[in-house]
């Protein structure tokens, strides 16, 4: 990647997020943060330069500089993503940790965080802004779609779809062939043996449906 980047977000995976490009000599110009007290400030001695709205940065992207949306949740997320594409014709690039396995025939789209020793089997479809921690296992032909997060240390089996927008918690296992519904979410640390329809909660060993 030859032109700097610049973070939306300065909270969350913003940090783990600068810590990836700086491992992967890009440069960051610097992060932009709804949240005024963080202006002036730095991280990692990179500035929060202002507001992600504001047309004075957003005017850089796609002429200077990259874009990165460095937000946890998912609705301001999409929101920050769309007004890329709108305002500056832009997909945000990936940060891809240096430590993290990338099948050679995987699929992977535009925009997504992938940290330390994440693992992305051979034939597995990423879609695009999906957030993957520390130590997630997508196996083989498992098919994940756009804004999915993925917590440290799950194991998404071989041949599982996981559906728009789905949260997935810290230390899941998803048995092969399950499909995880649109918006579904999956409390830490549950192992889920059947199918999760769209919107649903599921938590617990086996995962059982949260009323």
């Amino acid at each position: 990647m030859e032109n700097p980047v610049i973070i939306l977000g300065a909270k969350g995976i913003a940090h783990p997020a600068l810590e990836i490009f700086n491992s992967n000599q890009v440069i960051v110009y610097g992060l932009l943060d709804e949240d005024e007290s963080l202006h002036s400030t730095e991280i990692n001695n990179v500035p929060v330069l202002g507001h992600p709205e504001d047309d004075g940065f957003l005017k850089l992207i796609g002429k200077k500089t990259e874009a990165f949306v460095a937000v946890d949740d998912s609705k301001y997320r999409k929101f920050l993503v769309e007004m890329l594409h709108e305002k500056r014709k832009v997909q945000p690039v990936n940060a891809i940790h240096q430590r993290a396995y990338i099948s050679t025939d995987a699929e992977i789209g535009h925009g997504n965080f992938i940290n330390a020793q994440v693992t992305v089997g051979a034939g597995a479809k990423v879609g695009s802004h999906c957030i993957f921690h520390t130590g997630a296992i997508i196996d083989h032909q498992t098919k994940i779609e756009d804004f999915v997060q993925i917590g440290a240390g799950s194991i998404i089996n071989a041949e599982v779809t996981i559906e728009e927008g789905a949260f997935i918690g810290s230390g899941v296992t998803i048995v092969t062939g399950v499909t995880i519904g649109k918006g579904a979410r999956v409390g830490a640390g549950s192992v889920v043996i059947s199918s999760v329809g769209k919107n649903e909660t599921v938590f617990g060993n086996p995962a059982a449906k949260v009323k």
